[in-house]
């Protein structure tokens, strides 16, 4: 079977962290923000898992699980401060959760 190369699957990791990046940084909507933060930790799990495959190590296999562990937590949490502030506000733009300054 042919193996992805390290420096194929780690440029793959870093543009996807990339476009992550930058739907966190110009969307402003939350629901947005959060799916790009899911974006960049998967391709931290992918730069994980690929470097496991070049060292024929699981150590990166079990860092994705803990990412995926992590993510899952990271949503739940989410999630409920986005349905709170939606109940609140009647929107999911970030500019108008800044009122709540103070």
């Amino acid at each position: 079977m042919d193996s992805v190369s390290l420096e194929a699957g780690l440029l793959l990791a870093g543009i996807l962290f990339t476009l992550g990046l930058i739907g966190v940084l110009v969307r402003r909507n939350i629901i947005f923000m959060l799916v790009s933060v899911e974006i960049m930790l998967n391709s931290a799990g992918l730069a994980f898992i690929v470097a496991g495959m070049r060292w024929a190590q699981p150590d990166g296999q079990v860092m994705f699980i803990f990412i995926l562990t992590m993510a899952a937590a990271e949503v739940s949490v989410g999630l409920a401060l986005i349905l709170q502030l939606y109940h609140n506000l009647k929107t999911l733009d970030t500019d108008a959760a800044s009122i709540l300054k103070g």
